[in-house]
């Protein structure tokens, strides 16, 4: 039985807030004996952390380093095993695309290649307001290829989505393509090869779909090619409300957490802006929603450049702003990641991530800050990130006695 068949009986609702605040790639490794969060300045949240229950939780299992999408999902309470989503779908659903059962969504990065090898996959992470008009010209010369009509959506920075509709109802695995995105500079981008024997007729129009765009776009100094990531068509996931009784409202700035968000059920409205702007948009909420799942996404970018100082440094910047996040009192505070992002790594990684859970019924006194080796000492131990969700409505009496 998985967890969300022995929770949803157990399901009791009350007037509780619980605020989830996401750290995007929060854990490290050292780089001169201290990670990010222990080079950061954090006062506020390393007191928080002595009177909270910490641990660190693994997002997917021992070893496996997870994608964004299953990170989320995990500390969201869904298996990432059982549910495992495509990341194009994501992005596409974040960015307000609609996805019927005959589309396959595909996120795409813009790229610099030179030579037949890829010299930087994010196009120097040129501006958002430069990739959209880039994204508009694609939209105008790239309308239908075989018999696949082509929706394309600009996103943040070098991101955008692309929505392939076809004129019937495509089988589960006709997504199954392999990314092109060679995940590492000075190699050639792989090919976007069927994995499956359904998937070969999407495979050939991705691979017209990546020719044409590099055509259109040979003129520009970055961003003269296009990565493919994440081809998938739309799975069955379980509502949020209906699997955990919370009606919950996500403030990301990120398409592709929005997209995760809207896909459980959450409210999702399109927000740009700051940490800041997220947190003045949760005082503006708080009462309406029972949930908060606030994303925040550049402790992540940092790590995956390389970027230790710059890592620690949005850290510290978040721990300025948590005091304004405490005045609201939630009944339930959760700070976490949905994954490691080591600046050593330069990228996503299998560590274990700190987790802490503020609540008025925790033991507390068991860790000295918010860092990987304090949180190592914590009430809750190391733990799969889907216990996290029980956990949180626990601490805000929104489970019953299982059980006799």
């Amino acid at each position: 039985m998985n967890m969300q068949a022995i929770i949803k009986p157990l399901i009791q609702k009350n007037d509780t807030k619980i605020v989830m605040i996401v750290l995007d790639g929060v854990g490290g490794l050292p780089v001169n004996g201290k990670t990010e969060l222990e080079a950061a300045n954090t006062p506020n949240l390393d007191a928080l952390a002595k009177e909270s229950a910490c641990g660190l939780h693994i997002p997917v299992a021992h070893g496996i380093t997870p994608g964004s999408g299953p990170g989320h999902l995990g500390i969201f309470g869904y298996d990432p095993l059982e549910c495992q989503i495509g990341r194009g779908i994501l992005e596409a659903l974040g960015l307000g695309m609609e996805v019927r059962k005959t589309d396959v969504a595909v996120r795409c990065n813009y790229a610099t290649i030179k030579d037949g090898l890829i010299t930087n996959r994010r196009a120097g992470r040129i501006p958002t307001d430069q990739s959209s008009k880039l994204t508009e010209r694609l939209q105008k010369e790239i309308m239908k290829i075989d018999d696949a009509e082509f929706t394309f959506a600009p996103g943040m920075e070098h991101r955008f989505a692309v929505r392939m509709r076809f004129p019937d109802n495509l089988q589960p695995d006709a997504a199954m393509i392999n990314d092109t995105d060679p995940q590492k500079e000075g190699k050639a981008p792989l090919p976007a090869a069927a994995l499956s024997k359904n998937a070969e007729r999407v495979s050939r129009i991705a691979e017209k779909l990546i020719s044409r765009a590099h055509e259109i776009l040979k003129g520009e100094e970055k961003a003269n090619f296009i990565l493919t990531r994440g081809f998938s068509n739309m799975p069955h996931i379980p509502n949020f409300d209906e699997a955990f009784g919370l009606n919950a409202l996500a403030i990301a700035t990120y398409p592709m957490y929005r997209g995760l968000a809207k896909l459980v059920g959450m409210e999702t409205p399109s927000l740009e802006g700051s940490v800041e702007d997220e947190i003045n948009f949760l005082k503006q909420k708080y009462n309406e929603y029972d949930f908060f799942f606030m994303h925040v996404k550049k402790v992540d970018s940092y790590g995956e450049d390389g970027n230790f100082e710059g890592k620690a440094e949005r850290i510290s910047e978040f721990d300025k702003l948590l005091p304004q996040v405490l005045e609201l009192k939630p009944d339930v505070l959760v700070i976490t990641g949905d994954h490691s992002t080591p600046a050593v790594m330069k990228g996503h990684s299998w560590h274990p991530v700190p987790v802490l859970i503020k609540s008025p019924y925790v033991l507390g006194r068991t860790s000295g800050a918010f860092s990987e080796r304090e949180c190592l000492k914590g009430e809750i131990g190391i733990v799969p990130a889907l216990n996290i969700m029980p956990l949180a409505l626990a601490h805000a009496g929104r489970l019953k006695k299982f059980g006799a």
